[in-house]
């Protein structure tokens, strides 16, 4: 749902409103679309109920608003995601002064069922790194090849988001303690180590590939896309996607997945739950539970190791 049709006032309000989630609340871009949108939405409810002002926004309103989602087949995830952003917008119009009280305190909605996407063995992550093209060396792969590669081998090897991936630029890379300076959600710092393959894979592509995908347009971005500018994350989904289908027997997984795959191979090879939590950038560590899968036999290991009862 976007702007066009709200009333003037209440568009007025969530330009003002996706302001103060981009400058004060700091959110990503994709946040701030989503939040965007579903308070568009919200705006058009109280709209065709009446033509009622924002003053009259209460805790009926978001319900009825919920409920009308549902009943068009909005998922117990959409439906948590927009109630999130109802009660973020509530809060500023009630900071604003737009609202005497704020009627999304009392707001809930459904728990989300939580999905895990699937994950790929270590075998067939490696088999998917490998599949961007040869192990890296002169005169095997092409300049996309190359960072195809590059991009596959730090998304595995280091568990970050595709965002932050193709924010990197080249200052951001530490070659020396191979470490990445990532600014992930809310604008939080992080540094986070790479490996040896994924080092490989970067001077390739540096002494081989970026030079020849090179524009004005480059600037200091680390991976360039097919016209020189900072290659943008549909296409490395894209990549992922691909790669993964020449992996047999592997599921069809994106960026996303991959991060999901790190995490866990992390947790089977014996890291720490907080120092995973760490280097995914999670704000609590009952997100990185949430975020893992860890084998049964993982589970039976570490309880044989540890409980005195084992």
């Amino acid at each position: 749902m976007d702007r066009a049709g709200l009333p003037a006032a209440h568009a007025a309000v969530l330009l003002a409103f996706e302001r103060y989630l981009r400058a004060e609340r700091g959110l990503s871009e994709n946040t701030v679309r989503a939040y965007t949108a579903d308070t568009a939405s919200l705006l058009h409810h109280l709209a065709v109920r009446g033509g009622q002002p924002l003053a009259a926004l209460d805790l009926a309103v978001l319900r009825s608003w919920l409920a009308t989602l549902r009943t068009l087949g909005s998922a117990r995830g959409s439906l948590a995601r927009r109630a999130a952003a109802a009660r973020a917008f509530t809060a500023y119009a009630t900071r604003v002064g737009l609202l005497d009280g704020d009627p999304g305190l009392l707001l809930r909605s459904p728990a989300p069922r939580r999905e895990l996407p699937a994950i790929l063995r270590i075998e067939q992550a490696a088999a998917l790194v490998e599949a961007a093209g040869a192990d890296p060396g002169p005169g095997t792969c092409g300049p996309l090849e190359l960072r195809d590669r590059l991009a596959a081998e730090l998304l595995y090897g280091s568990g970050i988001r595709v965002g932050e991936l193709v924010a990197l630029d080249l200052d951001d890379v530490d070659r020396t303690r191979r470490l990445l300076r990532v600014i992930g959600k809310g604008d939080k710092q992080r540094s986070v180590p790479y490996g040896l393959p994924a080092e490989s894979a970067l001077r390739v592509y540096l002494g081989q590939a970026r030079g020849l995908l090179r524009t004005e347009r480059s600037g200091p971005a680390l991976l360039l896309g097919a016209r020189g500018g900072r290659v943008d994350p549909r296409e490395v989904r894209r990549v992922v996607h691909r790669l993964a289908g020449q992996v047999a027997g592997a599921p069809d997984i994106g960026p996303h997945g991959l991060r999901h795959t790190a995490a866990t191979h992390l947790l089977e090879g014996g890291a720490d739950l907080r120092a995973v939590q760490e280097l995914l950038g999670h704000a609590s560590v009952a997100t990185t539970q949430l975020y893992t899968h860890v084998s049964p036999e993982r589970l039976r290991a570490v309880f044989q190791q540890a409980h005195p009862r084992a």
